[in-house]
């Protein structure tokens, strides 16, 4: 089980929202590259970064702090990011720049050609991030509700050759009030490609359970707010993780 600290980017800073509101964000560092090198030595072995900016703007605006990161810590660990990624020329640059996975969420849903497009050209380096709440998949930084079923879109982008997917229940993102263990495990099962969970963690307890689903198909979890307000101790947890799984 692969616990991922996430860096979000808003204005060069590492912030985090609740539930996806700009306008209700804690910043908890301003330097993101020490924040990266912080993560990888307590024992991170996949950071996930989330341009804020560019997934309301459409593309990339926190580029700068982006490459400060992959030059600390880029050579140790793979690095994935989402937001505002809508062409196929910035997926290129950023894989050039050193990130080891895009993740398209809005584009995926709203121009599945893209995402098709991107699978073909970028194959092994995609990952679709599908954000819903009550099984609908939301868009544009989670401020619209589409009608889709997040299965039956999960099931389509996995045919396209997605590496993976990062669920997130956006009802619970920030909130620290536990993964939705089902609907992550209904994800997992409709799937044969891994799937990470994202939204809510809040401790070791939501560990501990994703640990004993693992074997459904969850790779992975993002860890947000509750690393950053000492909730989760990291190195702990992803230590437990491990023993768990027979690793340590």
């Amino acid at each position: 089980m692969l616990l991922i600290p996430a860096i979000d980017l808003k204005d060069g800073r590492c912030v985090r929202l609740k539930q996806g509101d700009m306008n209700d964000s804690t910043t908890f560092g301003e330097d993101p590259a020490a924040i990266a090198r912080r993560w990888v030595d307590a024992g991170a072995r996949r950071l996930h970064l989330v341009d804020l900016n560019g997934a309301f703007a459409g593309k990339p605006v926190n580029e700068s702090a982006i490459k400060a990161i992959l030059a600390e810590v880029g050579d140790e660990i793979p690095v994935q990011l989402g937001g505002g990624i809508r062409d196929l020329d910035t997926i290129e640059r950023y894989l050039d720049d050193g990130l080891s996975f895009i993740i398209i969420g809005t584009a995926a849903v709203k121009n599945p050609g893209f995402l098709h497009d991107a699978c073909s050209a970028f194959g092994g380096h995609i990952i679709v991030g599908l954000d819903a709440k009550d099984g609908k998949v939301a868009t544009d930084g989670w401020s619209k509700l589409t009608g889709h079923e997040v299965v039956d879109l999960a099931q389509k982008f996995q045919d396209y050759g997605v590496e993976g997917v990062i669920y997130t229940d956006i009802g619970r993102d920030g909130m620290l009030t536990g993964i939705n263990i089902d609907a992550t495990v209904k994800l997992a099962q409709a799937l044969t490609i891994p799937v990470i969970a994202s939204g809510g963690l809040s401790n070791l307890a939501d560990i501990e359970k994703l640990c004993a689903v693992e074997s459904e198909g969850i790779e992975g979890v993002i860890c947000g707010r509750a690393i950053y307000t000492g909730d989760l101790d990291f190195a702990a947890a992803q230590a437990r993780a491990d023993e768990l799984n027979g690793e340590a």
